[in-house]
């Protein structure tokens, strides 16, 4: 029996970003130069199959520093932590590595120089996740409000309306937080932003390419994490880009045939957290049940590269 055609189109650039190319092989790096267990502060990126990998390797993953040993070392996350962290593992006399992202420490340092400048920020971000929560933490108590949509806009009491700047998560929906930043100088017209969006190269990157292939798919399939941001961020984007379907899935495994029954196209893309080998297991899943032909929609080429600490890069 024939199978029924498909075309896949397939978003480059899609999965891992430079920030987490460098936390993982911050992870790999350390496990080599200090043998295991080398203890990871939070999931070092946001995706299980990465993280069961490193701890196969020997990584520990906690979250708290007070459940590491102090004669261990430990990293800390791609996604930032408060300031208290590192402080707390300094006096511990801890060996640690921070693996925040560059593009998040970035943030971090222009959210403290308007705080020397005497401006309140305001962070546009998710509550509770991670980066959001290392960012706010590099402030004093009070000196960050968070907000997540352009109606948490009307319920700001800053300080003094006219001394306040903003921040923003780097992997939030770039149409989103352009509404959010609107709603903010329309009611804070003095109010300081980025000189460049926070929002990082490859958070843009893959929403752009989905936005480039969505009206031609008849659905679509973004491989990423349900806790990561940016990857929830290109399921919402594909929608709003007019794609009638579009899944998250952690691996093939996930994928809900039924609801694809009688499609012609598939758009595949994955998050910046996200393997390319769960990409390729997904392709095979359709080769398995489709006359796959693969169509690559380039919307932008990546060359960035991070180099991780020198600690690292020092032998022991």
């Amino acid at each position: 029996m024939s199978k029924p055609p498909l075309t896949l189109y397939l978003a480059a650039p899609r999965g891992f970003c430079a920030g987490v190319d460098r936390a993982i092989k911050i992870v790999e790096m350390a496990l080599r130069k200090w043998g295991a267990p080398v203890y990871v502060r939070h999931e070092i990126v946001h995706n299980r199959f990465v993280v069961d990998g490193l701890r196969e390797k020997g990584a520990v993953f906690v979250e708290e520093l007070d459940e590491c040993p102090p004669d261990r070392p430990v990293i800390f996350s791609a996604h930032g932590v408060p300031k208290a962290v590192p402080a707390e593992a300094a006096a511990r006399e801890m060996v640690y590595v921070d693996a925040t992202c560059p593009l998040v420490s970035k943030v971090h340092i222009e959210a403290a120089r308007h705080n020397e400048n005497g401006l309140q920020m305001v962070m546009i971000g998710h509550a509770g996740h991670p980066e959001t929560i290392g960012t706010i933490g590099q402030l004093p108590e009070g000196e960050v409000l968070l907000v997540e949509t352009p109606a948490d806009v009307s319920d700001l009491a800053p300080r003094d309306p006219e001394r306040l700047a903003f921040i923003t998560q780097t992997t939030l929906s770039v149409d989103d937080t352009a509404e959010v930043v609107a709603a903010l100088k329309a009611r804070f017209p003095a109010i300081v932003g980025p000189h460049k969006e926070d929002i990082c190269y490859a958070t843009t990157n893959r929403q752009e390419a989905v936005k480039a292939m969505a009206p031609d798919c008849d659905a679509m399939l973004v491989v990423g994490a349900p806790n990561s941001s940016n990857s929830k961020r290109l399921v919402e984007v594909g929608t709003r880009a007019g794609c009638p379907y579009a899944q998250l899935v952690q691996r093939a495994t996930d994928i809900d045939w039924r609801a694809l029954a009688g499609i012609r196209s598939v758009g595949i893309t994955a998050g910046a957290s996200a393997p390319e080998v769960l990409i390729d297991e997904v392709i095979d899943a359709f080769r398995t049940r489709y006359d796959v032909t693969v169509e690559k929609v380039v919307t932008a080429e990546e060359n960035v590269e991070f180099k991780v600490p020198r600690v690292l890069r020092e032998t022991a």
